[in-house]
């Protein structure tokens, strides 16, 4: 899996203020209703995507094709709630954004693997819930220190943005694997998968 959040040199004030006080009406509630609805035909995707990988063992390219576009458009908006990027995220399946990328092959997991997940997955993620349940405190512990900091400097620590795009990355991964999109079993790490950062971008 190929995700980043680029770390940008210079971060806008004004667009800090404006997503701090503002961010609700224009960016959250436009994207969130529209990500409600294609969030709930996946949801329908995905039950037939079940169907038809236990009778084929094949994962259908639909499904792939729109859980890929869809993580996409979330990761857009999460960077730009949480400050980790600058910018208007794009609306719909095929938005382009330039400061954030994600990637991951179209596999196909077997009938096997679909079971197994399906019965268990949730208790194959307790102990990575767990983990990151902390993560993810301390992860909001820095975005609020950031924001002091973007506002004063215009600058976003760079180990912190490290951090927290790491903090995106690992959730984004236990959500694909519980997904059936992800092969191997999740590492308890946000680092980048090996060889991710240099892994060419699919601009579908």
């Amino acid at each position: 899996m190929q995700f980043e959040i680029t770390h940008q040199d210079s971060y806008s004030r004004g667009e800090l203020l404006l997503r701090s006080f503002f961010g609700w009406f224009y960016i959250l509630i436009p994207h969130a209703f529209l990500l409600m609805i294609f969030s709930f035909v996946l949801s329908i995707l995905t039950f037939a995507a079940w169907w038809v990988i236990l009778i084929t063992g094949n994962t259908p390219e639909w499904y792939y094709s729109w859980s890929l576009k869809l993580n996409r458009w979330s990761l857009r908006v999460s960077a730009r709630l949480l400050n980790l990027s600058d910018g208007y995220p794009a609306f719909g399946m095929d938005g382009q954004d330039d400061n954030t990328t994600l990637n991951f092959e179209h596999i196909h997991i077997g009938r096997g693997q679909l079971l197994l997940r399906s019965f268990l997955g949730w208790l194959m993620l307790i102990p990575h819930i767990f983990v990151l349940y902390f993560r993810m405190i301390g992860t909001y512990v820095l975005v609020f220190l950031a924001w002091w900091v973007v506002l004063f400097t215009g600058n976003y620590p760079a180990n912190w943005h490290t951090f927290n795009t790491g903090t995106l990355r690992w959730s984004t991964r236990l959500n694909l694997w519980y997904s059936w999109l992800i092969k191997d079993y999740p590492p308890f790490s946000g680092a980048p998968d090996a060889g991710a950062e240099s892994a060419p971008i699919d601009q579908m």
